[in-house]
């Protein structure tokens, strides 16, 4: 999760909220892919969680990462809970249960990408082995409870913990246990943001399939392939998961706003506090409903942009599209999931492609989809095609506008060869998931241990 921003730029009117958004508009040339990825760290010893305080704490471990890359620290409340590249195009941030997250910057190819995450990963053990922690890559907390995961002392966290059990009952579970690989990706304008975001909403249950890597909970198969994406069903529905407006015809910027507008907030931050919002919406933040609550209640940019933060619909717009749909994974997730999605929407015709193979698809099929994937997974359907079948034509896509982008590494080779991972899933018909469950039952013996020794980054 970004770190938030403190425009103090005055809000005056829904048309500059609207205007906002339109000025991510950028020409091709200028699109850029920006992944971020969060793992769950613990303690080798004894596969325990790692708090945040203490000589071999998240603390410590953003301090060695600190004095590492030279990164500027940020701080909240006297704790540092991130760090951020000089020049802001980077950050390491946490996750409420201490899930550690790189940001990664804006760059051109998916190889930029993977070195980037090779760096990144090769930085985190360096600093992690010598205090007894290492990292996995997974869609949820596949041994802890939610009494033993650690606490991460971000004032925003605090806020959401309290608000999240009224709203929902996985809203907890969410924060605390999930991680996740996004990648955000650019348009050119109201209508390619149209184009990219309904074809990445209808498909994102099948990237979910792809990815799904979260069957364990509290050391135990939990009955789906992706816990994780099932949490998301029943979270705050009104601001996250599936949203079927996205889909109308005539869905654009206005529309967005519009439904933002009438969320409850969560903050807003004022003197470096945090305030809690949540019994308001940014509408009437806008009309002075903090009047007399808080210093400055004039609603501006900053509130705006974190407000938009905190909308968590599957595809989520911003100045540019973030795809949420997948589970943590390996490094060849990471990798894989921009390889996807920068395949199907920075290539003209896979585009095409994508749009033709959802054209049939309404609202109520996706969302149909959408419930069914967490415990089916490529086993779904939609209409009476079998998810597998789609997932198969989905990657196929995806590797023809990876190689129309002609990006070659040094050794020749161009972007499809990071889809791997992905059509070995098509190939098998089986998800990730599954193959972790094969070996539990077979080789592992149950013993869920054995899943941090064979998959530690």
């Amino acid at each position: 999760m970004a770190r938030d921003t403190t425009d103090t730029s005055p809000v005056e009117g829904r048309d500059q909220l609207v205007a906002w958004l339109e000025a991510g508009c950028k020409p091709r040339q200028s699109w850029r892919i920006g992944t971020e990825h969060e793992k769950f760290g613990y303690y080798t010893r004894d596969y325990s969680p790692v708090p945040y305080e203490g000589e071999r704490g998240i603390r410590a471990l953003l301090e060695g990462m600190r004095s590492a890359l030279g990164w500027e620290p940020i701080v909240d409340a006297g704790n540092i809970i991130g760090l951020t590249e000089p020049g802001g195009r980077g950050a390491i941030s946490l996750e409420p249960g201490g899930q550690f997250e790189l940001s990664g910057a804006p760059l051109e190819t998916i190889h930029e990408t993977c070195r980037e995450s090779n760096q990144h990963l090769a930085t985190v053990k360096a600093v992690a082995e010598p205090l007894g922690i290492a990292f996995l890559g997974v869609g949820a907390s596949p041994l802890w409870s939610f009494a033993e995961t650690p606490r991460m002392p971000k004032s925003r966290y605090a806020i959401m913990s309290r608000y999240m059990p009224k709203v929902g009952s996985h809203g907890l579970d969410m924060m605390y246990r999930t991680a996740t690989i996004q990648v955000n990706l650019d348009f050119a304008s109201e209508a390619d943001m149209r184009r990219k975001l309904q074809a990445a909403l209808k498909l994102q249950p099948v990237a979910s399939a792809l990815f799904a890597r979260s069957p364990f909970t509290e050391g135990h198969p939990n009955g789906f392939v992706s816990w994780r994406c099932e949490i998301w069903r029943d979270t705050d529905n009104r601001r996250a998961g599936f949203q079927p407006f996205m889909l109308a015809p005539g869905f654009g910027f206005e529309a967005y706003v519009d439904w933002a507008l009438d969320l409850p907030m969560y903050f807003v931050i004022r003197d470096g506090r945090y305030h809690d919002c949540t019994h308001i919406t940014f509408r009437q933040h806008m009309a002075g409903a903090l009047n007399g609550e808080v210093d400055d209640p004039v609603a501006n940019m900053g509130d705006w942009s974190n407000h938009l933060a905190t909308l968590f619909p599957d595809v989520r717009l911003k100045r540019f599209l973030e795809m949420r749909g997948a589970d943590g994974g390996p490094w060849r997730d990471i990798c894989a999931l921009p390889a996807l999605w920068v395949g199907l929407l920075y290539d003209e015709t896979a585009l095409d492609g994508a749009e033709q193979l959802t054209a049939d698809w309404t609202p109520a099929m996706v969302g149909a989809l959408r419930d069914a994937v967490p415990r089916e997974g490529l086993a779904a359907t939609i209409g009476r095609r079998r998810l597998s079948e789609v997932a198969r034509e989905m990657v196929a896509l995806a590797a023809a506008g990876m190689r129309a982008r002609g990006n070659l590494n040094r050794e020749g080779f161009d972007e499809s060869l990071f889809l791997a991972p992905l059509e070995e899933t098509v190939s098998c018909g089986l998800t990730p998931a599954e193959r972790l469950l094969q070996r539990y039952h077979g080789p592992w013996e149950r013993d869920i241990t054995r899943l941090f020794d064979e998959n530690a980054y």
